[in-house]
């Protein structure tokens, strides 16, 4: 076998089982969204609360938080979900970075870097939840005011766009179906 998937790893197959692997999860994923169920308001409403809850520092809960208000303002809870990911592990220093600031300047408060910093060094260690959450608790509550003021305004920022991007993209995914539905169609010939 050659190609530097095999000689990457001095032939180990591992690595190339990894790889492929995961190109095939994408696909996956990726046919799944291509064929999500629902009206494109539905679709991308949910998308848009995902994405909302998603910029809020409240990580345990932003699933729920946006499954929840999918619920009761019937958008989809699949995209809620989904759109929840717009904050990941390789994003949230600077989330919460901006939400924090955001929040800082519109509450005029002072700054207060070194809480912060030892907050995102303790997610970025991996501590115990339990643990961070105490470290925001103990900053107290002009400190959480910031953090959730600016994860509110983020979240209002990003999630207006987001839904109008995502109607756009699913009223494009329904006609490109749609389309195809027809073109595969077949008639059996008169005879």
């Amino acid at each position: 076998m050659s190609g530097f998937l095999s000689d990457y790893a001095g032939g180990n197959s591992d690595i190339r089982g990894t790889v492929l692997n995961f190109i095939r999860e994408i696909k996956y994923y990726y046919l799944k969204f291509l064929r999500l169920r629902g009206a494109p308001r539905d679709l991308a409403l949910g998308m848009a609360l995902g994405v909302f809850t998603g910029m809020m520092p409240i990580i345990p809960l932003q699933t729920a938080l946006a499954i929840t208000l999918a619920v009761f303002l019937k958008a989809s809870k699949i995209t809620a979900a989904i759109g929840t990911w717009v904050s990941n592990p390789f994003n949230w220093y600077f989330l919460y970075y901006y939400n924090y600031i955001t929040g800082s300047f519109i509450l005029r408060l002072p700054e207060q870097k070194k809480v912060f910093s030892s907050i995102m060094t303790a997610i970025q260690s991996g501590e115990e939840s339990m643990i961070i959450a105490g470290k925001i608790i103990g900053a107290g509550s002009a400190f959480i005011s910031s953090f959730l003021v600016g994860g509110l305004v983020m979240g209002v920022v990003c999630a207006t766009p987001a839904y109008f991007i995502f109607l756009r993209l699913f009223i494009f995914i329904r006609g490109w179906r749609q389309s195809r539905r027809e073109h595969t169609q077949w008639r059996m010939p008169d005879h």
